[in-house]
């Protein structure tokens, strides 16, 4: 019969041997519940995403500059609202926090615009011309120096002068008018515009310019001549 001291000795290292497996055990079972835990973290966020994602799918696409154009107004109205509480001018408060880099920038952007919008009438168009016309002189001081000691007085005329009339140009200035005047009529060229041809129309004319009469003809005597051209076109006219 064994003795207290050996029960106890064998119970000792029974306990001894079966610790580390159920400590690592544990450590297993802990482990799967965390990979478990992320596995559900990671699947709620990757459906967030796809739904966040699906979102901006069907928004238009400018909606990022529409949020940011909103994002600013607010933030403009803001500041309005605070500076009418603080009794002050907006626009000057403004352009305090404009920089001279800034300022210079957008007058730059603001000469490099194209102010032509199309032809919207006839004293736009003059002007526009005008000023294009103006742009392209290059003043020639010599030559005015020398003008103005030839004419002495009357270089500056008043109702007494006899001077008008008596300029005569020179050669590089005509040559620059007519230089001039030819671009405005190949530009005026390319604006024609040219009517599209119909495959399936009747040929009824023998060259462009017979062309255009044999529609004004169509124009105005199309319905009285529908029949007879009818009648000569089957054969059948009398």
């Amino acid at each position: 019969m064994a003795s207290r001291s050996e029960v106890s000795a064998t119970v000792t290292e029974e306990e001894t041997t079966d610790t580390p497996a159920s400590q690592k055990r544990e450590a297993r079972l802990r482990q799967f519940r965390e990979l478990h835990f992320k596995r559900n973290e990671a699947r709620k966020l990757n459906h967030q995403e796809v739904v966040e994602e699906d979102k901006r799918l069907k928004l238009p696409s400018n909606w990022e500059a529409k949020k940011a154009r909103l994002e600013w107004e607010l933030t403009e109205d803001q500041k309005k609202k605070e500076c009418a509480d603080r009794g002050e001018d907006y626009d000057r408060v403004k352009l305090l926090e404009i920089t001279a880099d800034d300022a210079e920038r957008w007058e730059r952007k603001k000469k490099k615009k194209n102010p032509d919008t199309g032809f919207a009438g006839y004293a736009e168009a003059q002007f526009r011309q005008y000023q294009r016309l103006t742009k392209q002189i290059r003043p020639d001081l010599e030559g005015y120096e020398r003008q103005r000691e030839e004419c002495g007085e009357d270089f500056y005329p008043t109702s007494n002068s006899l001077i008008h009339g008596t300029h005569v140009p020179t050669k590089e200035g005509i040559d620059r008018m007519v230089e001039d005047v030819e671009k405005q009529i190949e530009k005026r060229a390319k604006y024609s515009r040219r009517r599209a041809y119909n495959d399936d129309a009747d040929i009824d004319y023998i060259n462009e310019r017979n062309a255009k009469f044999n529609k004004k003809a169509e124009r105005f005597y199309g319905k009285y001549t529908a029949e007879i051209k009818q009648n000569l076109e089957r054969g059948t006219a009398v």
